[in-house]
């Protein structure tokens, strides 16, 4: 099994890559920030849906933190 590499072997290993493979990785690198809002959309999508279904009650700021520090 191989191990995990270190950010700086994966920086120095990019750098050694020819420039339409460089250009291919930052196109790929691109992408994840997008991922990341599907994934954000998503979620607020299934909180909205629970708040129309009713299965959200109304709270005060306080009550949320309480919560959320539990």
């Amino acid at each position: 099994m191989s191990q995990p590499i270190s950010f700086d072997e994966a920086l120095e290993a990019a750098e050694q890559l020819d420039a339409d493979a460089q250009a291919e990785l930052m196109a790929i690198l691109s992408r994840l920030p997008e991922r990341g809002r599907e994934r954000v959309a998503a979620v607020v999508a299934q909180a909205r849906r629970e708040f129309s279904a009713g299965q959200c009650q109304p709270m005060t700021a306080a009550k949320v933190v309480r919560e959320a520090g539990s």
